[in-house]
């Protein structure tokens, strides 16, 4: 395990005093490196970077941090977040939210507009948003929905929530059941070169289902629904793409054969990235074991076989973004029968430690899997972060990647605790998390 960072101060520094992190392991997503490195911070941006541990005789007025090779890399960038506010504080605030994300080493958020009222039109965009800037912790974005109300019938205001900030389009969970309205959706929002996020599921085959279709379902008493609901929406959504030419974000894909679908759709030249989540590329049905609702999710867990495609996926590029599903639910939704449980799992604490589990077990090489959640969704969304190179915003997560922990969920800062990693060891402590060159997180001694 790597000593945590030394730093070293020549004198008081002053705000906008520069910042030089030196012997580190940094892993470069945008350059593809991953090698000894040292950054220099000023002015909210990076400054200097050096494939080099040390940076040779430095200013007395330079703050020193020596990482002592722990990883350092672009802050995480996670695209799929939800809050309760407005209308459900309870579950997670903004601030609550923001503060989970700067312990987890994630600088850029995109909050979900299944709110209450939904964010289905400009003043709410400018509300999350003005809301966000009061914080001044890490960077909060904002997606808008795609239909009024989240309701999948008429059009939200696309044109003005774009105009006000909105980074994509999604009704999250909710699936755009009517052609007709997904088209136009994906038709309006080519004019604007806008993204659409859809979650890929047969509504009516997908109704009143907990858990995937198949023996352990059936054996557990649960309601399943099959994992071909996944393809056949998956396949309208790439053909309603297809002709209206719009950016399309398959949102959470999760088995082999929608990855078949993604694959063919992909060669056809249809514009198309998918994510998944750090959820369903860490788990699989059997962990639902006697009826733990930590591990009640929309969309449900799948087989291990499915988990393993996933992985492939990921290792492959075939899917480039991995997001947390960050959904908080109180204890009170999730202290019933599986079934009647409110589905989904915080994540933003955990995000990066689930991944890293992935590169400890030799399935995906460092760089790539850092750069699911840094470089390919900043490019996918036109953020300014996810980089390391001068000018770019100093975003940053300074990483033990060995040291061992056990989470203990009650011990998380998010509102929530329905974290499906409760108890499991995992490896990869966040020393630091530096947003816009403020260090929002460090580690307790």
């Amino acid at each position: 395990m790597a000593p945590k960072p030394r730093t070293m101060t020549a004198r008081s520094g002053a705000n906008g005093q520069a910042i030089a992190f030196i012997n580190a392991r940094m892993v470069d997503p945008e350059g593809r490196y991953d090698g000894p490195g040292s950054v220099v911070v000023q002015g909210g941006v990076i400054a200097d970077v050096v494939r080099k541990p040390g940076l040779g005789e430095l200013s007395a007025d330079i703050r020193v941090i020596d990482c002592n090779g722990a990883m350092l890399a672009p802050g995480l960038i996670d695209i799929r977040v939800k809050t309760g506010e407005p209308g459900a504080e309870q579950k997670e605030t903004l601030k609550s939210a923001c503060r989970a994300a700067a312990a987890g080493g994630v600088t850029s958020i995109v909050i979900q507009p299944d709110t209450d009222p939904a964010v289905d039109d400009p003043a709410t965009v400018d509300f999350i948003l003005r809301r966000a800037r009061d914080i001044e912790l890490v960077h909060v974005y904002c997606a808008g929905a795609a239909t009024q109300s989240l309701g999948g019938e008429r059009m939200a205001e696309i044109g003005l929530m774009l105009e006000a900030g909105a980074r994509y389009l999604t009704d999250v969970d909710r699936v755009i059941a009517d052609s007709k309205v997904m088209q136009r959706v994906l038709t309006y929002a080519k004019g604007f070169g806008a993204l659409v996020a859809h979650r890929p599921a047969d509504p009516y085959l997908s109704a009143g289902t907990v858990a995937t279709g198949g023996e352990f379902a059936s054996r557990m008493g649960l309601a399943g629904a099959p994992v071909v609901a996944e393809r056949i929406m998956l396949e309208r959504d790439l053909a309603l793409a297809e002709i209206t030419g719009a950016r399309l974000l398959v949102d959470q894909i999760t088995c082999a054969d929608a990855l078949e679908s993604l694959e063919r759709g992909k060669k056809k030249g249809v514009q198309v990235t998918a994510s998944a989540s750090i959820n369903h590329l860490s788990f699989n049905e059997l962990d639902i074991g006697d009826y733990r609702t930590f591990y009640r999710l929309d969309p449900p867990l799948r087989c291990e076989d499915d988990r393993q495609a996933l992985i492939d996926a990921i290792s492959s590029g075939l899917v480039e973004v991995v997001t947390s599903a960050h959904a908080p639910a109180p204890a009170e939704d999730k202290r019933l029968p599986f079934a009647e449980a409110v589905p989904g799992a915080v994540g933003l604490e955990t995000l990066l430690a689930g991944l890293l589990s992935l590169h400890h077990e030799d399935r995906v090489a460092l760089v790539d899997l850092m750069r699911t959640v840094t470089y390919a969704p900043a490019t996918l969304l036109g953020l300014p972060g996810g980089r390391l190179s001068p000018g770019a915003p100093a975003d940053l997560v300074l990483c033990d990647l060995d040291a061992p922990f056990a989470l203990d969920a009650d011990k998380l800062i998010s509102k929530s605790k329905n974290s499906p990693f409760d108890g499991r060891r995992l490896q990869g402590q966040v020393l630091l998390t530096m947003a816009g060159g403020r260090i929002v997180h460090q580690a307790e001694e």
